[in-house]
């Protein structure tokens, strides 16, 4: 058998379990299988017939159940019994037998047949009670060993399948997985696209763990740990497994839930293990994923004051990565997308001395993690895979990835033999749009407050100087949305009052068309009033961009807001933020009003065209409005772009 890429057949693990059972199924073997020559079964006609003539030395009953027939050693060289001979039934032992249900009766036949037959010739008939010593004892102690199994199993269980396997108490051992020579991790560096910063951050730790004397030898101390923080989806796992893959040491993966248990000391037991095993492979790299779930910061405790188990890991795991044992060569990676939820002990220097920041990849990074995660794809060769990497602004490589399989299965469903460009847009709107739901029922009038109240949205944003570029307006329904407005956010580090105003006020246009035209309002502006109403909270409170506040920020970035019952301001001070909030929606609101009446015709050409095909593009509005009377550099994007990207306002079914 060949092995496929030069892998090695992972060999099956060893199981004591086996063995035992093993044995236990050779020994009812050993008990029900008689390994010498067998009687042959006869009835009691022949066995008349036997007696009769005079062919049968004795018959012995066993156990009132089995009678067994012995011929007579002259009678046994006949032709008719060779036979017998061949099978090995000789004249010591039985030759026939038969089931007999009652001793009187069976003597009484026996009698009636050699009622004529001198005392001398008559069959010799004998009993026998034997007893199976093995049998018995088996049946008194299989329901024991039964239970005893059962119970093994059930314990187990309870332990949570801890690691060994072969003993019912190590439910306190390490759950952490090892991957070594024999299990070597096959990811390095080129696997992860983008995160150039963090892979230079990492890349000094491996090379630490390649040659030490490098840095020892300066006097140098290479750092105990490093904490990797993102957003979810961003690589960090898989940032880990790389540099594990590059430094080619012993790597210990466990999740920080591992170390939670419901028994009292299991958790600190398992860190002790875990650092343990990792002193004895040293160097090598242990990393905890998660770690918030062990790591969070202690007195949050909702138990108020009852005994935590959590904490004690916690102290345990302190203690360990920083105390008065020495763990030279064991290097602590930990992965969390909630650093603001950790202790301060464990996040100081000394512990993890480098916090390394994977944040959403860049226009560059996007598109080389399309690169990466198209290899296994069979794609059209003219696919412009930097076009794909503008139409997902803010997408993680777990989204990217999402993407290109998604992409795969569209195709495969319209039975294409390669994925193309059209195949990818789709996926993007099914991920983030949802799934297209074109046989909803809805009204035509339904419709035409939909379609009206997305015009209102493209008409305002396509006026609004920092809105972002319109790509798309449909009004099939999707997911939950029964239509919306498709933007290509401009990439920005920050947001001027400009720039969120300007946004707010596109956001709006839906309500105000709705209001112009029909004279009444719907509800299905219920996302877009969520969305403006924190942007303009955040305005106020956090951001100080308001005018009646100035620069002022109630924001907690410790995350201490969280537990404190009372908010870090007096009922004056919410009743202002209030009161001016509605302020700036309201002067938004007419801004947008006052938008869509100086362009009350452009808006109904959009309504009704949107009403017709269902699906409008930037050159539909551009042949309504003319071009954007703003000099953006958005507005230089490729014509072949206006297909799509993430939903920044939708219509929201209630």
């Amino acid at each position: 058998m060949e092995e496929k890429s030069g892998n090695k057949i992972p060999k099956p693990k060893f199981n004591i379990y086996w063995i035992y059972f093993i044995i236990f199924i050779g020994f009812i073997f050993l008990q029900f299988y008689d390994f010498g020559p067998k009687p042959e079964e006869i009835d009691l006609y022949r066995l008349k017939t036997m007696v009769s003539e005079k062919e049968v030395e004795k018959i012995v009953i066993v156990n009132k159940e089995i009678a067994e027939v012995y011929l007579k050693k002259d009678i046994l060289t006949l032709d008719k019994y060779k036979y017998l001979e061949e099978k090995g039934l000789k004249y010591n032992i039985p030759q026939f037998y038969l089931t007999i249900l009652s001793m009187e009766v069976f003597q009484k036949n026996l009698d009636e047949i050699q009622t004529n037959f001198p005392p001398n010739e008559r069959v010799t008939i004998k009993t026998e009670v034997r007893k199976d010593v093995w049998s018995d004892i088996l049946s008194w102690l299989l329901p024991f060993i039964i239970l005893i199994a059962i119970w093994i199993f059930i314990f187990r269980k309870m332990a949570g399948g801890a690691s060994g396997g072969n003993q019912i108490f190590n439910i306190g051992k390490s759950k952490a997985k090892l991957f070594d020579k024999e299990s070597h991790i096959k990811v390095n560096f080129n696997d992860v696209a983008g995160l150039d910063e963090a892979k230079v951050e990492l890349q000094e730790i491996v090379e630490f763990l390649k040659n030490p004397k490098k840095y020892t030898e300066l006097g140098g101390k290479i750092p105990k740990g490093a904490l990797l923080i993102g957003p979810p989806g961003t690589g960090k796992t898989l940032l880990a497994k790389a540099v594990a893959g590059e430094a080619n040491v012993p790597f210990f993966s466990i999740s920080g839930s591992d170390f939670v248990e419901m028994f009292v000391g299991v958790g600190a037991s398992r860190v002790r293990d875990l650092f343990r095993q990792a002193k004895e492979k040293a160097p090598c790299i242990v990393f905890i994923d998660e770690i918030d779930a062990v790591g969070r910061a202690r007195g949050r405790n909702p138990n108020f004051g009852a005994n935590d188990e959590r904490e004690n890991t916690l102290n345990q795991l302190l203690t360990e990565m920083d105390g008065f044992d020495s763990n030279s060569g064991v290097i602590i990676l930990a992965a969390t997308n909630r650093a603001d939820m950790l202790d301060k002990a464990l996040v100081r220097a000394g512990r993890f001395d480098r916090q390394i920041h994977v944040e959403l990849p860049e226009l560059k990074e996007r598109e080389e993690i399309f690169k990466v995660h198209l290899r296994p794809l069979k794609y059209d060769p003219t696919l412009d895979i930097s076009f794909l990497a503008k139409q997902t602004p803010g997408f993680s490589g777990a989204d990217i990835a999402n993407i290109c399989n998604e992409a795969a299965l569209i195709a495969a469903r319209k039975g294409k033999k390669m994925v193309e460009k059209q195949d990818f847009l789709d996926a993007i709107d099914r991920i983030v749009g949802g799934l297209e739901r074109k046989n909803k029922m809805i009204t035509p009038e339904e419709k035409r407050i939909i379609a009206y109240h997305e015009a209102g949205h493209a008409t305002v944003s396509w006026f609004c100087e920092h809105a972002n570029p319109l790509i798309k307006v449909t009004i099939i329904p999707r997911g939950k949305s029964l239509g919306a407005a498709w933007y290509l956010p401009e990439e920005r580090q920050i947001s001027t009052k400009e720039q969120i105003l300007d946004e707010v006020c596109s956001i709006l246009g839906g309500r105000a068309a709705e209001e112009i035209i029909f004279n009444k309002i719907s509800t299905g502006a219920l996302n877009d009033l969520e969305r403006v109403s924190k942007q303009v909270y955040a305005m106020v409170a956090f951001l100080g961009m308001s005018d009646k506040f100035g620069n002022v920020s109630f924001f907690d970035s410790t995350g201490q807001s969280d537990f404190m019952f009372s908010k870090p301001y007096s009922e004056k001070t919410a009743e202002l933020i209030d009161s001016e909030v509605k302020s700036i929606i309201d002067e938004q609101y007419l801004r947008a009003k006052k938008i869509l009446m100086h362009h009350i015709d452009g808006l109904k050409q959009l309504a009704e065209l949107l009403l017709e095909r269902e699906v409008i593009f930037t050159e539909d509005v551009e042949s309504i409005f003319g071009k954007r009377p703003f000099n953006l550099s958005n507005e230089n994007t490729n014509k072949e772009d206006n297909e799509k990207t993430s939903i920044n306002t939708n219509y929201e079914q209630t």
